[in-house]
């Protein structure tokens, strides 16, 4: 076993010499200014020190109760996607001159960082359709909503239209931020063939509206009609959002193609792990009119004074930098490790690479679909076309939480129970099928929702 990390003791003569150093006489100085009635008196119940054997065989002991998701054949997504990771990824942002989440402050002297983050923003806007991507954001949440607020700045309004076929989670953080800002959120509900109704949105939409924000595929698992609906949009002078799922664009149309004015996503299918859901990395992009307006940073190529290429922080548009009432955004990292896994990704797989892993995804999810529609008790009630995701309405007498723990004990992992988030649509289960999951996987599981009627 190797160990990257280092244990450096504390000895009781490295004790007095801080406390010394500090003019106390002891650590219980350190807390006389919280009141006796606070203080815990007495000895907490806790196990005896181990030395160091026995501390390792407790917690290998501890580690052993887990179980990891490799050990389970997958269906749940929901934003979250259990996709291969070339391990060629884990040997490069393993690298020391990688380790670190930010984009450097001292930007010109890490021009290897730099390059890393140019070439994530150039394969973003090879893979949106979009002329300008910035250095990441934290998630596609928080990005599909900083998508509002550029939108609510740049046309003056203050309104957006919401698709119900938005990520709950994600709707959550943009009634949050447009809550503090005073712009209103309307939510539009989709049809039931499971996409955003286009004649609600159309009643949505007005001279109020900053922007129509929908997200396709959808979290129903639906592909949106986005170039029917840029019109709709712009009639009105609002601009269109989309977030995406960016392994969908190695088969369907760029949405920069479509019309869209600013294009948003979670690079987490892109060779970014599973990690209990997170961190992940959103990546932003959108046409040129709107570039100044982006949130967090831009890197951009040059040459230094010898004509060599270099590269250079192009533009900082957070508080930091610049006149505060300027500022687009507060937004402080961004993912650049992970962001730096996403680059990776998309360069070992290469434009054919991806499409071969979307069609998977895309082949494996309709031939699962179709099983199960055969079952007796089963239905699959969206009527649109959808990438790798998809909607199960299960048998009267069949309960999600119920089917996923029996799926649990044959060491698979069920789909999202619908309801929590859409009371409407209880019992309906949300499955995913990536291209890690076998035709065996995908008949075991049929075969086990077969038992449960």
């Amino acid at each position: 076993m190797q160990y990257s990390h280092r244990y450096i003791p504390m000895t009781g003569q490295d004790e007095a010499e801080m406390l010394q150093a500090i003019g106390v006489a002891d650590i219980q100085e350190l807390f006389r200014d919280i009141p006796d009635s606070l203080r815990y008196n007495g000895e907490l119940p806790v196990s005896a020190p181990l030395n160091e054997p026995s501390l390792w065989a407790h917690l290998q002991e501890l580690a052993a109760r887990n179980t990891a998701a490799s050990q389970y054949a997958s269906f749940l997504g929901a934003g979250i996607y259990d996709h291969y990771i070339p391990a060629v990824i884990g040997h490069l942002i393993s690298r020391s001159e990688f380790y670190t989440a930010y984009t450097p402050y001292q930007p010109e002297i890490s021009q290897g960082e730099l390059q890393a983050i140019f070439e994530f923003q150039s394969y973003i806007c090879e893979l949106t359709g979009m002329s300008v991507a910035n250095a990441s954001m934290y998630d596609g949440s928080t990005a599909l909503a900083e998508a509002g607020l550029l939108a609510a700045g740049a046309t003056k309004r203050s309104q957006l239209a919401v698709s119900r076929g938005v990520h709950p989670e994600t709707r959550a953080v943009i009634q949050t931020m447009a809550r503090g800002l005073g712009i209103e959120v309307s939510e539009v509900p989709c049809s039931a063939a499971g996409t955003t109704d286009h004649a609600l949105l159309e009643q949505a939409v007005n001279d109020r509206t900053a922007a129509v924000i929908v997200q396709s595929p959808n979290f129903f698992g639906c592909i949106e009609d986005i170039a029917a609906m840029q019109p709709i949009a712009h009639a009105s002078g609002s601009l269109l959002a989309v977030s995406v799922n960016p392994l969908s664009l190695g088969l369907l149309q760029p949405p920069g193609k479509l019309g869209a004015d600013i294009v948003v996503g979670d690079a987490q299918p892109l060779g970014i792990p599973q990690s209990f859901g997170g961190p992940t990395c959103g990546f932003f992009a959108v046409s040129e009119p709107l570039m100044r307006r982006m949130p967090g940073r831009i890197v951009g190529q040059t040459v230094d004074r010898s004509g060599k290429r270099g590269f250079v922080l192009t533009l900082q548009a957070r508080e930091q930098h610049i006149r505060r009432e300027k500022a687009t955004s507060n937004i402080c990292s961004n993912q650049a490790l992970l962001a730096l896994c996403a680059a990776i990704y998309l360069s070992v797989m290469g434009k054919q690479g991806l499409r071969e892993t979307a069609l998977l995804n895309m082949r494996k999810a309709h031939y699962a679909a179709d099983a199960i529609a055969a079952l007796p008790g089963y239905s699959t009630p969206s009527a649109a076309p959808f990438f790798n995701e998809f909607m199960i309405k299960l048998p009267d007498s069949v309960s999600c939480s119920d089917l996923n723990r029996r799926l649990m004990a044959d060491n698979i992992i069920g789909g999202y129970d619908m309801g929590r988030s859409y009371p409407e649509l209880a019992g309906h289960m949300l499955l995913a099928i990536t291209e890690k999951r076998s035709r065996s996987d995908i008949d075991r599981l049929v075969a086990r929702l077969g038992e449960f009627q």
